[in-house]
């Protein structure tokens, strides 16, 4: 292995379900203008929950993509991530069949799964008895769902998994689809993240931790990262999918490139369920960086992980300072979670399609709400309006409960 020929790894194809739009051109449309997509909580009566306001995604209409048959055997996670699958690959025009089929793999990641049906049939068990849950219960409600639907949908049978890491999955999945491509497992891989965690007990439980903001009264303005009145994250929900596929390959079929990815860094802070030590993340985007071939100054973009915690985001200033020495002074950053809210598993996929698009277009998304600093966070996080300029390279961090930390690098394609 050590000798072994790497492959270059492109990115083909994006599908994305979001709070601000349910395909790739909405959601980028609505990063650039600043849309907002929290309000107040419609999937259930939140009337008795401390956090009442979430980033739901809405008009999304499963029947789209799915047969009824098919949609009502899934949790909403699952309908999410196979739809932006299916979006994602009629973007790359990417057809699976007979002879490529076993050349392309699928890893979806997602934070907690069908929580939604296991709230469900909790309340039949009580309520009914034993007798009376679905035999659907446990193929709707596991994590790995996503990934094998996906599969069946796509008929894709080459490397399937589902990483599950709390809010970095979506990016590990991402990270963990560019290495098979790289060492020759894949020629191509559906990946990313989804979530559907807007449901009470979710809900509850985020609250609880006292890890959701309160600003129920004035949902637009909640999620506000790096700002100093921010009060905690905003749940949100949806699903963003890349394709990414062997550069050989890419060119062969005369595929449309988006970007490159080159990086993928992955550690553990080993120190605190919840808590950031801040050091992981550093080391994250240092062996990101590494692995891409990348100096500090090439970057010219991050998307942030910017939660709008009062924890995450100092730590996170910090980690993209000690990385990146100077240059993190002059490196434009993002927290598209200002407007997306935060999808847990799904935040890494729809945030590596918003870096890709930055590297594609140009164009850097901002960070709405940020109307009074933090002291803490003193980098050039783009407040307010979206801002022209060349993005050569560009960074996606992802950081999860239990200190998993994600850094992705993309570059343009030369």
């Amino acid at each position: 292995m050590a000798n072994m020929q790497l492959k270059r790894v492109v990115v083909t194809g994006l599908g994305a379900i979001t709070p601000i739009g349910n395909n790739l051109t909405e959601y980028w449309e609505g990063l650039l203008s600043g849309r907002n997509g929290i309000a107040p909580i419609t999937r259930f009566d939140a009337s008795q929950h401390a956090c009442r306001i979430a980033a739901e995604v809405k008009g999304f209409d499963p029947h789209d993509y799915l047969d009824r048959k098919d949609a009502k055997r899934m949790d909403r996670f699952s309908q999410l991530g196979v739809a932006a699958s299916l979006q994602a690959l009629a973007d790359a025009k990417l057809t699976i069949d007979d002879l490529n089929a076993d050349q392309v793999g699928v890893i979806i990641g997602t934070g907690v799964g069908g929580l939604k049906v296991l709230e469900d049939q909790q309340e039949v068990l009580l309520a009914r008895g034993p007798s009376r849950i679905s035999p659907f219960m446990i193929p709707m409600m596991i994590a790995n769902m996503a990934a094998g639907l996906t599969a069946i949908h796509t008929g894709a049978k080459g490397p399937n998994t589902c990483t599950v890491t709390a809010c970095a999955a979506g990016s590990n999945a991402i990270g963990d689809a560019f290495r098979l491509i790289q060492r020759g497992y894949a020629k191509a891989m559906i990946c990313g993240g989804t979530e559907a965690a807007v449901t009470p007990l979710s809900m509850a439980g985020f609250a609880s931790m006292k890890a959701l903001s309160t600003r129920n009264e004035d949902p637009a303005r909640a999620s506000r990262p790096f700002d100093r009145d921010r009060d905690g994250f905003v749940m949100g929900e949806g699903a963003g999918i890349l394709i990414l596929e062997e550069l050989e390959q890419a060119l062969e079929r005369d595929a449309k490139i988006y970007a490159e990815i080159v990086g993928y860094g992955m550690t553990c802070d080993a120190y605190h369920m919840t808590a950031p030590s801040g050091q992981g993340a550093t080391q994250a985007i240092e062996l990101a960086l590494k692995d891409g071939g990348l100096q500090p100054e090439a970057i010219h973009y991050i998307n942030a992980h910017g939660t709008s915690t009062p924890a995450n985001d100092p730590t996170e200033t910090k980690a993209i300072k000690k990385a990146l020495g100077e240059q993190a002074y002059k490196v434009a950053i993002s927290s598209t979670k200002s407007m997306t809210g935060h999808l847990l598993g799904g935040s890494g996929g729809i945030e590596a399609v918003a870096t890709v698009m930055a590297i594609a277009c140009d164009r850097i998304p901002p960070t709405i709400n940020l109307e009074n600093p933090d002291p803490e966070c003193d980098l050039d996080y783009v407040p307010g309006q979206s801002r022209a300029q060349t993005v050569e390279a560009a960074l996606s961090n992802s950081f999860g409960f239990g200190g998993h930390n994600v850094t992705l690098a993309f570059k343009k394609y030369h």
